[in-house]
Parts: C-alpha cells; structure tokens; sequence
C-alpha cells in the first residue's frame, strides 16, 4: 500500500542516509557485531552530516526541525540495512534522550549540553532500569542525597543502551528515598565522574553491536545544577516522554519486519525444492501473504501515530498499543520467515538469521507487552 506520510524533503533524507549507512555502516558491520560495540566516531560522522537531533535548534547545532517523520526515516532505513543492532544507539540518542534535554533543560543546560549532542561528539544514555526491579521503577534504590550544592549519588543500573560509549546519563534515582513515585528526579552524571564506573559490556542473544552495560556509582557527587527540572518530578518526566520512545521502538518494529519480508522474498523465488522454487507452494504464498497484510494494517496505524506525535496528541494508550502490537509482529513475522529459510535460516552467515535473534528483545525493552496491555487496560478505566 502506498504511504503518503512523506513529502519530496523526507525522501531526499532518506536516500542520503541510506547511501551513508551504506558506505559506512554496512561494510563494517560483522566487525562491530564481533566487538560488541560500536566505535564512538561513527555517532560522531552521523552528526557531522546532520542525521542526529533533527529537532534540536539551529543555534545549538541540530537541524531545527521538530518533525519526527525525520526521526522515523532514520529508524526505519538501518532496518532496511540490516543494521538495526548498530543503529539502535542513534535511536536512542536522537529518538528518546533529546526530549528530556529539550524539555527540562535551562538555558544554561542548554547552552553547555545541546551543542555535543547534536554534533555526536556528546552520547547519551538512560539510566533507569536496576536489577532485580524490572519495569517497577518506583522501587528503584539508586539514590541521590543532596548535601549543599551537589547530590551524593549511590547505586546501580543494569541493561543500559549506550552504557559504554555514554557520555551523559539521564540518571532516575531517588532524592527522598521514603517516597515511590514522588521521590524521584532526574539528573545528568557525566562521563568522568569520580564515583561512576561502567560494568561489563554485557553479553545478549542479540543486538550484538550495541553496547549494553551495568552502571555503578559509588559517592558520586554531581552538582545540584545537573539536576533536570525539579525535584520529585522524575516519574513525571519519564512518563511524559514514554509515548515516543514507544513510538520510536514500533517504527523499528513494522520495518524490521519488512526487510525480513524482503530478504524470504527474494530467498523463495530462487530456492528450489521438489522442483520448484519454494515461493510457488502454497503454504509460502499463505504465510507471505498474511505477514504482508499484517505489515501494511500496522504501518498505517503508526504512521497515524507519527502524525499524532507531531500535533501533540499521540495518547500514552495509544503508543502502547503500537508499541507491543508491532514488536509481537516483528518477532512474529521475522519466526515465519526465517521457517521458510529451512536449515539454512538457522545459519549466523544468513541475515534473518541475527534479525531473529536481534528481535527477541524488542517485546520487553520499553516496557513488555504484559506493561503494555495492563496500561491500556487502565486507559479503559478497568
């Protein structure tokens, strides 16, 4: 089905990011994958060419346009590429990490953060999950105790995207520790910090590119200006910029699924098997035909939420929706498709191969489909 959700300016994005990922992504992906890391230059060539922070404004170096069709092209062309693993951290960087400095920063955050951050040469991160708390976020233990004019930060976080290459960390902790929900706040810990250490790069079924770490702070002092609005408002915060990174993860989802789509394609029309090539058989033409249908149905539905997003409207409801609907579609489809690969799906050397791996995750970060379903449900007033 056709889109209309892009104009003549979108489309000229899209292919200069693609010719970039391209040369510059692509031909070293198997070496970052084995490295289990991107190079921190890579983010920092991705700035130089304007494809980070579109809505960043011009006077601190980003493009100056809060239009999240931008954001999306990015999204979906390293799915295309088969590059998701390496791209994620871009996603977060631009896609989830820039409302909270956009939003709740001070002139004076602003004009000492936002320059790096639209350059690349600043990457950041989101510290919020712990282990052993999961999506129950006000029972974290990490805590920032204010002592005059700094906070005294103790704890740790674990499964942080970025967690190696970061430089600033949104850290949520708890600066009234007796409180859930209302103890919260966010601040910034920066690389270099006295007190903040960096754990393993850790080891996942997927995703093998993207730097994945545990995070420790050990009397960390962080100065009460690298606060991020005020204290207490932490959950607030996290929650208000919930819908698009929701969003930014289905976006990811539906094309995933697609350049799985593609890739069984072009594999069942020259695969023979009985004599035949194995897109001839009818159990092929049913299983394209039904991951083909369901592609189209939740692709207009998130382009509606791209929309949304742009007018100020998209529902935490409705991005939850769409955020479990198309990660269940992308592990989904990507299972069918890589069952019409037979042995040779099975196979590390054959890209549906890692898309299936990389996919696995894609359902619990972000908040599982179970959180998913159970904050619709309260939508409904059940």
């Amino acid at each position: 089905m056709e889109r209309t959700l892009y104009t003549d300016e979108h489309e000229a994005l899209r292919e200069s990011f693609r010719s970039w990922v391209d040369k510059e992504m692509v031909p070293h992906d198997d070496e970052w994958n084995a490295a289990g890391i991107v190079p921190r230059q890579v983010i920092a060539d991705a700035g130089s060419h304007g494809f980070l922070a579109f809505d960043v404004p011009e006077e601190f170096g980003g493009g100056g346009v809060p239009d999240f069709r931008f954001n999306a092209i990015v999204d979906e062309e390293f799915q295309m590429a088969g590059v998701g693993s390496s791209g994620l951290g871009m996603s977060l960087h631009s896609d989830i990490c820039v409302p909270y400095f956009l939003k709740y920063c001070t002139d004076e955050q602003k004009q000492r953060w936002l320059p790096g951050i639209a350059s690349g040469e600043l990457i950041t991160a989101v510290g919020m999950t712990e282990p052993g708390i999961g999506s129950d976020l006000a029972s974290m233990s990490t805590s920032a105790i204010r002592d005059g004019d700094h906070y005294v930060v103790n704890g740790a976080k674990t499964f942080i995207t970025n967690g190696i290459n970061a430089d600033l960390v949104i850290l949520a902790c708890k600066t009234d520790p007796t409180q859930r929900h209302k103890g919260m706040s966010l601040v910034i810990l920066e690389r270099g910090m006295e007190g903040f250490e960096r754990g393993r790069n850790l080891d996942k079924l997927g995703m093998h590119s993207q730097d994945t770490a545990e995070l420790f702070f050990t009397d960390v002092i962080v100065p009460v200006e690298n606060r991020l609005g005020e204290e207490g408002q932490g959950f607030a915060m996290l929650a208000d910029n919930l819908p698009q990174e929701r969003l930014s993860i289905a976006i990811s989802g539906v094309a995933a699924a697609r350049a799985a789509l593609e890739l069984t394609l072009d594999y069942v029309k020259n695969r023979n098997a009985f004599g035949q090539p194995v897109g001839t058989f009818q159990n092929s033409r049913f299983v394209l035909a039904s991951i083909a249908t369901e592609i189209d149905v939740a692709q207009a539905y998130v382009d509606a939420q791209i929309l949304a997003l742009n007018a100020e409207t998209l529902t935490a409801a409705d991005a939850a929706k769409s955020k479990w609907w198309c990660t269940e579609l992308q592990k989904r489809a990507i299972d069918s498709c890589l069952q019409l690969f037979g042995g040779y799906g099975f196979m590390n050397e054959y890209p549906i191969a890692r898309a299936y791996a990389d996919a696995r995750v894609t359902t619990i970060y972000g908040g599982t489909t179970e959180i998913m379903k159970e904050l619709i449900g309260r939508s409904m007033g059940l």
